[in-house]
């Protein structure tokens, strides 16, 4: 097997506690026990700087999340006022806090159409779980208790919950050693028309195959039984994927025709990543029934997320003077994640940090195409600030490297040794940088990572693993 070894860190006590004590997310054991983790100390605007004072361009934005920047002082008073003011509030039945409502009503006023109700959750996976509630409780209330059913798609990520994790697609997170709700969640093709089937030569094609797809799923399953569509307007954890032109509009019409719920998962489009606050109605012209959100809604500075949904959805479950919504978390509303996310938009509005995620987007898309002409870089897809390259063993056939290869990780292993952090996901290398990333950011970027992979193209002749 070929491992990532060959970038070895220098062991802490920190490193030390972190081996034997912490269960990562998506922690891979054989490899963790050898190399343990890459421990970070402090962080300041697109910059995080580990325990031993070694600098790195923070190409993934802490995890989709970090949109202003790190180390932002008025972030950090702003986190400390509230503190000192209030630093928890009951949220339940009939209180709330200051921050709270606050943001509720702005959150009311960027959203699109008549999306002016919130639930606050810690994140994005507890977002898109209480979606479901909300849904359950909507299709009952109207008297339409069979429709239970969800459709989502292969390669989507919705989150780490048991619910959030069933509805996701992405085929590496499903292991055989968890459980997953496989008889109400249906899962559909993946949208990625690098991937499309042999016979599929168009983009045209292509959508009108998915949309066929999606229409014959629901008659098979029953419109009657299915309660709500999940959908990314861009796949994120699942490799970046753009949709074919046309797919999000006409997917959203059939959920209109077969009344169907539209849940836009934005938890990682929302808040700028890709020029606006929300995508769904700016760039795909659809107006979901709830949106969830979270990461660049604080940009990582307090946990926080939110469903937000529909006049008409409210209306539905308040229309019975005896229901009352029977969940919620400790930390729904908190006043002080609240207050971060206030001023976390606040920031973003002040400094036009869209105009620069549009501006800077594009040289970005443009600038990392400039790596197609590495012979293992097979597509380099995404938008704006939140972008993939997909590396292959054969360009033409488009086949992968073997498993144990595990190419995006040896990328950016040696990415890392040049001072650059980029996500790996199997043959992936993901970026979805800060909002405030600049063009001489963007050439550093890509100069490293094009850097980085020839040296993996090097160190894999030299092994026998791949001849190029």
């Amino acid at each position: 097997m070929h491992t990532v070894a060959e970038v070895t860190r220098t062991p802490s006590v920190a490193a030390e506690q972190d081996r034997r004590h912490c269960l990562h997310p998506f922690h891979h054991f054989a490899s963790f026990d050898q190399e343990g983790s890459l421990v970070m100390e402090k962080g300041t605007g697109c910059y995080i700087v580990d325990e031993h004072g070694k600098e790195y361009f923070d190409a993934v934005g802490g995890m989709w999340c970090t949109n202003i920047g790190l180390g932002r002082e008025e972030m950090a008073e702003t986190i400390a006022e509230q503190v000192r003011a209030m630093a928890y509030a009951n949220p339940f039945v009939d209180m709330t806090n200051i921050p709270a409502a606050r943001l509720s009503a702005k959150l009311a006023e960027l959203a699109p159409g008549d999306l002016n109700h919130v639930f606050f959750t810690c994140g994005g996976s507890t977002a898109n779980d209480t979606a479901y509630r909300i849904i359950r409780m909507y299709q009952n209330a109207r008297g339409k208790a069979g429709k239970r059913h969800i459709l989502s798609r292969i390669d989507s990520y919705h989150g780490g919950t048991f619910l959030a994790a069933s509805i996701g697609g992405k085929p590496g997170d499903r292991i055989s050693e968890f459980d997953y709700i496989t008889d109400w969640v249906h899962h559909l093709s993946s949208p990625n028309m690098y991937r499309a089937p042999d016979h599929i030569t168009t983009e045209v094609e292509f959508c009108d195959h998915l949309v066929e797809e999606m229409e014959q799923k629901i008659l098979d399953v029953g419109a009657d039984n299915i309660a709500a569509f999940y959908a990314e307007p861009l796949l994120g954890s699942g490799g970046v994927i753009v949709p074919p032109d046309g797919y999000n509009k006409r997917t959203w019409e059939l959920c209109r025709k077969y009344d169907i719920l539209y849940v836009a998962d934005e938890v990682v489009t929302a808040f700028g990543r890709l020029g606006h606050w929300f995508a769904s109605k700016d760039l795909f012209d659809i107006q979901p029934d709830i949106i969830t959100c979270a990461k660049g809604l604080s940009s990582g500075y307090q946990p926080l997320g939110a469903a937000i949904f529909s006049d008409r959805i409210y209306e539905v479950m308040a229309n019975d003077d005896d229901r009352y919504f029977a969940a919620g978390y400790t930390y729904t509303g908190h006043p002080v994640a609240c207050a971060a996310a206030l001023k976390n938009i606040e920031i973003m509005e002040r400094e036009q940090l869209f105009d620069n995620v549009n501006e800077v987007g594009a040289y970005f898309e443009e600038q990392l195409r400039t790596l197609l002409d590495l012979p293992i870089v097979g597509d380099v897809r995404g938008s704006k600030f939140m972008m993939c390259v997909v590396n292959v063993c054969n360009k033409e056939t488009r086949e992968f490297f073997p498993a144990d290869v595990n190419i995006g990780k040896r990328i950016s292993n040696r990415a890392e040794e040049l001072g650059l952090i980029v996500r790996p996901i199997a043959d992936l290398n993901i970026m979805s940088p800060p909002l405030t990333m600049t063009k001489h950011d963007v050439d550093f970027v890509v100069a490293t990572l094009r850097k980085a992979i020839e040296v993996v193209m090097d160190d894999l002749r030299r092994e026998g693993a791949w001849q190029g």
